[in-house]
């Protein structure tokens, strides 16, 4: 079921692309940054944000973590008590970057707000994200819950939004891919037709074993486990165990419970 009270609905939207933004005709390179990084107009926002990465981002040892704990909730919506922020943290368009209390984001994540319209990004209390993980939106939201553990090297990627339920456990490399490319015309690129998203999910107390793969419209129930390297195309029940390219239902992490038949698989 949905964690957070909402419906899974596809959109359709048109490809963002940051080359297109990067290389716009008729506008500065201070416009095109500010839209890019800072996501907020005006010299006071673009003054804040440089000062702030450039005393703190990556200043190394005790000293950059006592910069960026005090001066990173200045960038942000908002911001809980006992955050630690590791070295090379990046946030872009910070302002929509939501944080509760004792979280711990590691070394070199990218936490990326992007978007015209979208929320953004809300990291609830407790959470833990790995080093070298993204956190991404083109234009969607990305929620983590109450004491969510996001592993190393993972990516999360939201043209929708993407919820990962309380206490949820992401191994190293999980990629939860909220998003997808219209392929319906042959003779076009696919990377220049429309963008659909409907979003993703996974359940409170769900496990994510290392490397899966969760495409774009799928639910994961609360409690399932998914098996290492697993491609999940569709959704997997409350309490199933999902393994396989692509992942299907093995078991249940209750004996009693009967394994869903071929149908739901």
């Amino acid at each position: 079921m949905p964690t957070d009270g909402s419906e899974m609905t596809a959109s359709v939207t048109g490809p963002p692309r940051i080359q297109d933004q990067l290389f716009a005709a008729g506008r500065s390179s201070r416009a095109k940054y500010v839209d890019l990084f800072v996501g907020r107009p005006g010299l006071a926002a673009l003054i804040r944000y440089e000062a702030i990465v450039m005393l703190s981002q990556a200043r190394s040892g005790a000293l950059g973590l006592v910069l960026r704990k005090a001066l990173y909730p200045a960038l942000l919506g908002s911001c809980g008590r006992n955050v630690v922020f590791g070295q090379n943290v990046v946030l872009r368009h910070p302002h929509k970057i939501h944080i509760g209390s004792n979280v711990v984001i590691d070394d070199n994540c990218l936490l990326d707000a992007k978007g015209d319209d979208n929320a953004g990004i809300t990291i609830g209390a407790g959470v833990f994200v790995g080093r070298n993980t993204i956190l991404s939106c083109k234009n969607g939201d990305i929620v983590l819950g109450d004491g969510a553990n996001v592993g190393f090297n993972c990516e999360i990627f939201s043209a929708a939004r993407v919820v990962v339920g309380r206490h949820a456990l992401l191994a190293a490399y999980v990629y939860l891919i909220g998003g997808d490319h219209d392929r319906s015309d042959a003779s076009r690129a696919v990377s220049a037709q429309e963008r659909t998203a409907a979003g993703v999910r996974v359940g409170e107390g769900a496990w994510l074993g290392a490397g899966a793969k969760v495409l774009d419209g799928v639910e994961i129930g609360d409690g399932a486990v998914i098996g290492a390297g697993a491609v999940v195309r569709r959704a997997v029940p409350a309490g199933a165990v999902a393994v396989g390219v692509p992942a299907r239902v093995v078991g249940s992490r209750d004996a009693a419970a009967p394994v869903p038949g071929p149908e739901a698989r």
